[in-house]
């Protein structure tokens, strides 16, 4: 009996770990991160010198930029609601655009509908890259190469968004059951056949909840990159506050908050009716 355990243990793989030992090792990890992260931290609070005695004198400060911004002044409510619509403009046009580049690209970043595995490769990483660089940064140097307005604001959307789009496209088309595309291809059926019949009808659903998420993101985004001219509300809000108008800033604000609240709310009730058809 001696023998056979001792048997038992020799021919015992090394990667034959108990539970108990691999979760030590991960926890053991796991600690490794957290303290390089406490240890970074303190690091920085060292490094950037940052003075808190400037965050109490700026208490009073903005008590009194807050007393400026009441009444709200809406005097100039057209040309603000105005820029609002352009701002909504630039989301949809920047939103559609992307949803068409990247529906056709996520055909070829997904495993199971991808004509070679190469050309998943290559497309995500491309999707990564786009990804990489903040919508805000594609807005200027948009603005360097066309100008300021609302086109650089499109073209900056459609670019950060499609980056996204391709990566979450492609994981949806991939939870679609291997069996349904297995079964088409048995039957002879060819690759447009088989993404139109099988792979379109079970992700659908999944795909346009994306989509109106997007919209939501894209729209926060378009009053952002206004702010360093490329159209739409947030340009105005950029020169109240650039000229001390706290009074408009506030109206500007107050419009901002409708804008995307309205759109929130219309977006959510799309997603729930997309839920129970699914």
């Amino acid at each position: 009996m001696a023998e056979n355990r001792t048997n038992t243990l020799i021919n015992r793989q090394p990667e034959e770990r108990p539970p108990a030992v691999k979760s030590a090792g991960s926890y053991r990890s796991l600690r490794w991160y957290g303290l390089f992260a406490v240890a970074f931290f303190i690091f920085s609070l060292i490094q950037l010198n940052l003075d808190y005695s400037r965050l109490l004198s700026g208490v009073s400060k903005f008590a009194k930029t807050v007393s400026l911004m009441f009444p709200p002044d809406a005097s100039q409510w057209q040309h603000v609601l105005g820029a609002a619509v352009e701002s909504i403009q630039v989301a949809i046009l920047g939103t559609v655009l992307s949803i068409i580049v990247s529906f056709f690209f996520a055909f070829l970043a997904a495993a199971n509908t991808t004509p070679h595995q190469s050309v998943a490769w290559l497309v995500r990483s491309a999707a990564s890259l786009l990804r990489a660089i903040p919508t805000l940064i594609w807005a200027l140097i948009f603005i360097v190469a066309v100008g300021m307005g609302p086109l650089p604001g499109v073209l900056a959307i459609t670019v950060g968004a499609t980056g996204s789009l391709v990566k979450v496209f492609a994981q949806s088309l991939e939870e679609v059951d291997d069996g349904v595309i297995e079964a088409l291809r048995s039957t002879g059926a060819s690759w447009l056949q088989i993404i139109i019949q099988g792979v379109l009808p079970c992700a659908l659903s999944a795909l346009l909840a994306w989509c109106v998420m997007r919209f939501e993101g894209d729209l926060a985004e378009s009053t952002i990159l206004g702010a360093v001219g490329a159209g739409g509300i947030g340009f105005e809000l950029s020169h109240a506050m650039r000229s001390y108008r706290f009074d408009q800033a506030l109206f500007v604000g107050f419009v901002i908050f409708i804008m995307v609240f309205s759109v929130e709310i219309v977006s959510n009730r799309l997603k729930r009716r997309m839920r129970k058809r699914a």
